[in-house]
């Protein structure tokens, strides 16, 4: 009897052999990604606690968000302290070459 377009052929007992097998294989690797995951996921939890003291990622989102603002506002006030140093050595700089100044 021919398969109909929404049955699969039917197969014979090697071909049943053949596709458990491979099954088997591909259930044994996922298991085993699966665990590898697992303890991956673990230890970067593990690390997150010990660096900084919680493996939520709310928690963890909200607090690289205050590193990063908390960095940006330093990262503003470098600029402008150097800022003012090169408006500083500019000065210097005018002084110096300024006849008038050096009397």
């Amino acid at each position: 009897m021919p398969a109909s377009p929404s049955q699969k052929p039917s197969l014979d007992i090697e071909a049943l052999k053949k596709r458990h097998k491979d099954l088997d294989r591909q259930k044994t690797t996922a298991e085993a990604n699966l665990l590898s995951a697992t303890q991956t996921l673990d230890a970067l939890k593990h690390e997150a606690r010990e660096k900084y003291g919680t493996d939520d990622p709310e928690q963890l989102k909200k607090s690289l968000q205050e590193m990063k603002q908390e960095n940006e506002r330093k990262r503003a006030g470098y600029q402008k302290h150097l800022e003012e140093i090169e408006t500083r050595l500019a000065q210097v700089e005018r002084d110096f070459n300024d006849p008038q100044r050096r009397s």
